[in-house]
């Protein structure tokens, strides 16, 4: 893989966002757009576990999912109170993936402001918590609506791998899903995938690595693949806004209820000629990418 470093700026002028990196479709670090929320100081483990620990939430563990596996399936449930003692115990691979706290605290909504500056279109009824124990990973995906996304890091350390969508056959794309056959766990490190003699189209691919750090705000542009490892246990919010053209929100909701829907009817009711289908395409989009390079 081609990595590159994600520019980084303390704050932005909205021109400068939108002519630098909005409209170029760039991925940026701001450093001290969340530090001026009151969420930045308030918001802490011992709160959250004070106003929604009896929720019960799902967890999902490292393992990534096969072929058979309908997305989004949580792979445990507990409380979100129980869930906190876990992750603050020690190294736990357990996170939880789109959980609304704000259905059941709408109290949260007043800690933080839109950053309706930097863009429009946010989806402010889903403004989403992400939280992880320190080893857990989110596997190399891109965003199924095609949002753009402002990812703020409140507590713990995240690594980050980004790549742009246009990468999507290099990175072994699964047809008709938003994830990648390929395994980029412990990426960063000497005995971490990913497996360069399986995938060889990975050796091409371009994109970005960063540490993000508490308090500072990823902007993930529109369908960019993200792998996410946390360094520490910690929790982040993603602010999500819509495309801005009306083709890019016709493939969202292509995605959302076509592209989603064939492949879950698909998975039972022809699980294993899916498959091999799913792995015959793979492999030959990802040689027509080496054949590009090659030429």
């Amino acid at each position: 893989m081609q990595l590159h470093p994600v520019d980084r700026v303390e704050n932005i002028s909205s021109e400068d966002f939108k002519k630098n990196y909005y409209q170029p479709q760039k991925p940026l670090v701001i450093t001290e757009l969340a530090k001026e929320w009151p969420a930045y100081k308030k918001w802490s483990w011992d709160y959250f576990k004070q106003i929604v620990g009896d929720k019960k939430v799902g967890l999902y563990n490292n393992i990534k999912s096969d072929a058979y596996t309908p997305i989004n399936t949580a792979d445990d449930y507990k409380t979100f109170g129980e869930y906190i003692d876990m992750i603050q115990s020690g190294p736990a691979a357990w996170r939880i993936f789109l959980f609304n706290i704000f259905d059941h605290a709408p109290q949260l909504i007043n800690d933080f402001t839109w950053p309706e500056h930097l863009m429009t279109g946010f989806v402010k009824k889903y403004p989403m918590l992400f939280t992880g124990g320190e080893t857990s990973i989110t596997h190399m995906h891109f965003d199924i609506d095609l949002s753009h996304i402002l990812h703020t890091q409140f507590a713990g350390r995240k690594r980050v791998l980004l790549f742009k969508h246009e990468e999507q056959h290099k990175l072994y794309r699964k047809p008709f899903e938003v994830l990648s056959l390929a395994d980029f766990s412990n990426y960063s490190s000497n005995s971490g995938t990913p497996d360069y003699e399986k995938f060889p189209a990975l050796r091409y691919a371009e994109g970005y690595d960063l540490i993000l750090n508490p308090g500072e705000t990823l902007f993930m542009p529109a369908g960019y693949w993200h792998h996410m490892e946390y360094i520490d246990s910690g929790f982040a919010m993603s602010l999500r806004a819509l495309q801005s053209s009306l083709s890019g929100k016709a493939r969202g909701v292509w995605n959302l209820f076509g592209m989603r829907s064939i492949d879950t009817v698909l998975k039972k009711t022809a699980p294993k000629w899916w498959y091999n289908y799913k792995l015959k395409r793979i492999d030959g989009l990802a040689k027509n990418e080496i054949k590009k390079i090659s030429n």
